[in-house]
């Protein structure tokens, strides 16, 4: 048989032609893998294909022959990723606020190589979902690596902040000022991507949108405020943040409806103590960063909750109401 023209792409391409054409529902057999080595230009007999398909184990390939009638059909089996292990990440990639539309679909187009043509069109039946707002930003990847570059080495980050004014364009906060922060973590919250950092102009921890965050930086200056993040729980901090608005943190004691449970334990955990109060109902203390969205939070449950103290933080409530009625009063 003469030799193809392509020959030392022979089993580069046998793994192409296995990982895209089969999977657990989908088999080929030898005529149709000759066929499609054919198409690249590249010969082979029955014996070395047998010999190739062995060859990729050795790539992390498993190949499994079954016999169906006369002959046999051949499928890729045990990926790295099974499709609803890809599925979730599909729905998290797209589900994400912080990446852009165009770096989502190209995120998945890539999750699509990892499973058979078959499958990649089960992928993408996921991507359309409507009604997500997506990030405009589309540096995001690289100020996230640069973070965690800068984390790796110990080192200060600068960058400028932006938001978005009524023209719908980007303005710079403060006037274009450089932000120099100590970064020490990065937190996923409502959809969200945050760095959070130690201000050492302002001696405190401080928090950051990513996708706000412009021509970062990797600074020369050692990172401070060891201190503070040694005591500090992140996923904590972000449970005590209520849309990662920041607030004095104190401790809340609330009164809340038996058919409520649910909802504080899926925002403060289960290790949080409920304790049975009056009939129907219970009392709880809650760590919070006491914030104009955590009394927001507080009034989308309505009369099913109550603070109880501190009296501080009951006024501040009351005084929100007050100025509701004010605002909507007629």
């Amino acid at each position: 048989m003469p030799k193809g023209t392509h020959q030392k792409f022979k089993l580069y391409r046998l793994a192409q032609i296995m990982l895209e054409n089969t999977d657990d529902e989908h088999y080929i057999t030898m005529p149709e893998i000759m066929d499609g080595l054919g198409r690249y230009e590249i010969t082979a007999d029955r014996k070395s294909i047998y010999t190739d398909l062995r060859d990729l184990e050795a790539l992390g390939i498993e190949v499994e022959g079954e016999p169906v009638g006369n002959r046999y059909h051949y499928h890729v089996v045990n990926r790295p990723f099974e499709l609803p292990e890809l599925k979730l990440l599909v729905d998290a990639i797209q589900s994400s606020r912080f990446i852009t539309e165009r770096k989502s679909n190209a995120l998945i187009r890539k999750l699509e190589r990892l499973v058979s043509r078959y499958d990649a069109q089960k992928l993408q039946r996921q991507v359309y979902v409507s009604g997500r707002i997506k990030t405009m930003n589309e540096s995001i990847y690289y100020i996230v690596d640069t973070i965690h570059n800068a984390i790796s080495e110990n080192r200060k980050i600068r960058f400028q902040y932006f938001q978005w004014n009524v023209k719908k364009e980007m303005e710079l906060r403060h006037g274009g000022v450089w932000y120099h922060i100590s970064p020490w973590g990065l937190s996923w919250d409502n959809e969200n991507y945050y760095l959070i950092g130690f201000d050492s102009g302002a001696g405190r921890i401080k928090h950051y949108r990513v996708d706000k965050m412009l021509r970062i930086r990797i600074s020369e200056e050692e990172r401070e405020g060891k201190e503070h993040f040694e005591k500090l729980d992140m996923a904590d901090y972000s449970k005590k943040s209520f849309g990662m608005f920041g607030g004095e943190e104190q401790t809340v004691r609330l009164l809340v409806d038996d058919s409520l449970a649910g909802v504080i334990i899926d925002r403060f955990g289960k290790d949080v103590m409920l304790i049975p109060a009056e009939e129907g109902r219970f009392t709880v203390n809650v760590e919070v960063h006491v914030s104009g969205q955590f009394l927001g939070w507080i009034f989308s449950l309505g009369e099913k909750v109550r603070i109880l103290s501190p009296d501080g933080v009951a006024e501040q409530m009351r005084r929100e109401a007050e100025r509701l009625i004010a605002q909507y009063g007629r």
